[in-house]
């Protein structure tokens, strides 16, 4: 069984939001096509408290994007964004949420963030999905959404971790690339992991031709 992921698609990270992903809007209407052809649809949310731990205003002196260590743990700052029960933490309104069988929030805790799908940043404290997927009998993930470099890579890196078949589809995802060759680094990380990559086009036939 295939599950597509839809990682992040929210208010906050397209084009007029608080840390929008360039031109990460126009990766829509492809994702509603891919969400139309899976039995199983999964799509993300950061969905932070105010003050949440990523914020750079949390950390007096500090400006969005410095790298600090909190806990042990590296903590890229970032604008507020996808506060809880905000607009900008909301779903884009051009997805289509018919197709979804589950929403899952994540970064809820205060004291962590969380860019991955499958666990939080300490690496340890899993999401739930990975039970979710295997207990619905799920060998093979596909992902798309935002960010490409971010959230997208860290979910793809458990994803394959956690014993799946993973394929990032690259037309129906966008990057931020900050610091600049983010994008092409984590791309070739993905690919030496064994991570494929695809198309929209190619995912929707092999999708059509499995069933």
């Amino acid at each position: 069984m295939n599950a597509l992921l839809i990682i992040d698609v929210q208010n906050d990270f397209c084009p007029g939001g608080a840390l929008p992903v360039p031109k990460g809007d126009r990766i829509i209407p492809n994702v509603n096509r891919l969400a139309a052809a899976f039995d199983l649809v999964v799509a993300t949310k950061d969905w932070h408290p105010a003050g949440h731990i990523s914020f750079a205003d949390s950390h007096p002196g500090t400006a969005v994007f410095d790298t600090i260590q909190v806990h042990g743990i590296e903590q890229t700052l970032w604008p507020v964004h996808c506060v809880q029960a905000t607009t900008g933490a909301g779903l884009h309104p051009q997805l289509q949420l018919q197709h979804l069988n589950l929403i899952l929030h994540k970064g809820t805790s205060s004291n962590l963030d969380s860019y991955s799908a499958f666990f939080e940043n300490d690496g340890t404290t899993a999401t739930g999905l990975e039970h979710y997927l295997k207990g619905l009998g799920v060998q093979e993930v596909y992902l798309c959404g935002l960010a490409e470099d971010v959230c997208v890579f860290h979910s793809a890196v458990d994803a394959h971790n956690c014993g799946f078949r993973t394929t990032v589809i690259q037309d129906a995802t966008a990057a931020v690339d900050t610091p600049k060759g983010l994008a092409e680094r984590t791309r070739s990380e993905r690919s030496a992991l064994g991570i494929h990559h695809s198309t929209t086009e190619q995912v929707l036939k092999s999708i059509g031709t499995a069933r």
